[in-house]
């Protein structure tokens, strides 16, 4: 086997797009979520440049509201789906915020 990460062909490390070593992609963007009412949801897609469906997807919004509720998952190659869920009773409409999206790549056994 190989000693070094770098020396190691790419199927072994997992993608040929994320460098040797990397397991963790990340990507800032703005949200303008719509005005959404209780139990509403609103989704987004973002383009995380090395994710594969199968890779875990955590996302985070940078507001002080609890009124959301945030899922994410790697949608399809490159494309990552983030939905807010407003899990308030009365309808709440947030100006534009910065949302965080990291994408871990799962590990090959």
């Amino acid at each position: 086997m190989f000693g070094l990460p770098e020396a190691a062909p790419a199927v072994l490390y997992g993608c040929p797009s994320v460098p040797v070593g990397t397991r963790s992609l990340a990507l800032e963007t703005t949200w303008d979520l719509p005005s959404l009412g209780p139990g509403a949801t609103a989704n987004i897609d973002v383009t995380v440049p090395g994710a594969r469906r199968g890779d875990f997807a955590d996302a985070s919004l940078d507001t002080s509201s609890i009124a959301f509720v945030l899922d994410c998952h790697v949608w399809s190659n490159n494309s990552v789906r983030v939905t807010a869920r407003n899990v308030s009773a009365s309808t709440v409409d947030l100006a534009a915020t910065p949302l965080s999206v990291q994408v871990t790549k799962r590990r090959v056994a």
